[in-house]
């Protein structure tokens, strides 16, 4: 198998390109906005636009963070707006096992 943005050959099982990092093949980007649970810092605004377009989250913090600090402020309140705007992604709960009623031994 061969990834879609940079060519080489990966494993056919490989969710992401280990040269050039991006998801491939069947699991790509959930295509609903949405604030991230897992990767927050603040509210998910920056870790949810990073799934959404398929980015480095570490790049889209440090551009929002140049956008926040230019002397109008427009980049704080984007950041705001989205936090209010944007779903939080759903919380997943593992499924517990059926519980079963068998009696432990108790010896005679």
């Amino acid at each position: 198998m061969y990834c879609n943005y940079c060519g080489k050959a990966i494993q056919d099982d490989a969710n992401l390109c280990p040269y050039c990092g991006r998801r491939i093949g069947a699991v790509a980007g959930r295509r609903k906005l949405m604030r991230s649970r897992v990767d927050r810092k603040i509210a998910g605004v920056c870790a949810g636009f990073a799934e959404y377009f398929d980015l480095d989250v570490t790049v889209v913090r440090v551009v929002w963070l140049i956008v926040a600090l230019c002397p109008p402020g427009g980049g704080i309140l984007a950041y705001i707006i989205g936090w209010i705007v944007m779903p939080e992604e759903p919380e997943y709960v593992p499924v517990a096992p059926p519980a079963t009623n068998v009696q432990p031994y108790q010896g005679s």
